[in-house]
């Protein structure tokens, strides 16, 4: 089988800047270190956006410029050719967090880095990156405290939901802005409210008084509100 893709090789006007061992070596070595992006991908993500196909495409990204890199080698022709031929090509869906295009990215300089022979400088280059993410993500670099938290109440409407959790607001909060009003028709009202606990003050807490103004509240906090849509 080799014997026979080294004839078909020696036919083609690539073979003289592409041989069988920088062949499958760059191949191999680029699908080996997209792995590795992909685990700390993996490892490092957060929210509920993550994606089993964003990592194989990592993957075969990597892989797929590799192989392109190869063929171009310092031939312009191929270059424009190759490029003429990807411009048909139309992607549609839309990246879900900014943060996946960086790898994407990174894939493809792992690729393009593997197709041109720069296999030591990959494996380097895919280990100080990868350390440089799981730092930002071990560390949340960039993150910001969380203060303000969602809170949904609901209460019957003969309930004046507007005079009526002031005590326990007062209490609890150093802020409480009421963000919308939703009726479910039924006789009930579902308020939503952006909250900021008092230092020391705890959750349940507010909850229990809230739920001591009227036997029909029910309330409920939320965290996390960046990953919600409102």
């Amino acid at each position: 089988m080799f014997e026979t893709l080294r004839g078909l090789l020696s036919n083609s006007s690539a073979a003289e800047t592409v041989g069988m061992t920088q062949l499958f070596t760059a191949t191999f070595l680029s699908f080996f270190l997209s792995l590795v992006v992909g685990y700390f991908y993996r490892a490092t993500h957060s929210g509920p956006s993550y994606s089993q196909t964003t990592v194989q495409t990592m993957v075969i990204m990597a892989v797929v410029v590799s192989l392109i890199m190869m063929i171009i080698g310092t031939n312009i022709a191929r270059a424009f050719s190759l490029v003429g031929a990807l411009s048909i090509i139309r992607f549609r869906n839309a990246v879900k967090e900014s943060r996946d295009v960086a790898f994407y990215f990174l894939s493809m300089g792992i690729g393009m880095a593997c197709g041109t022979g720069f296999g030591a400088e990959a494996v380097i280059f895919t280990i100080c990156i990868c350390s440089m993410i799981y730092f930002m993500a071990r560390f949340e670099i960039g993150a910001k405290p969380m203060v303000e938290t969602l809170m949904r109440v609901a209460v019957e409407d003969k309930v004046d939901y507007e005079n009526a959790f002031n005590e326990p607001f007062y209490k609890h909060l150093e802020n409480a802005d009421l963000l919308s009003v939703d009726s479910d028709g039924t006789g009930k009202l579902e308020l939503l409210y952006t909250v900021t606990l008092r230092k020391g003050h705890q959750e349940p807490e507010l909850l229990t008084d809230l739920h001591g103004v009227h036997g029909s509240v029910h309330a409920q906090v939320i965290r996390g509100q960046s990953n919600i849509n409102l």
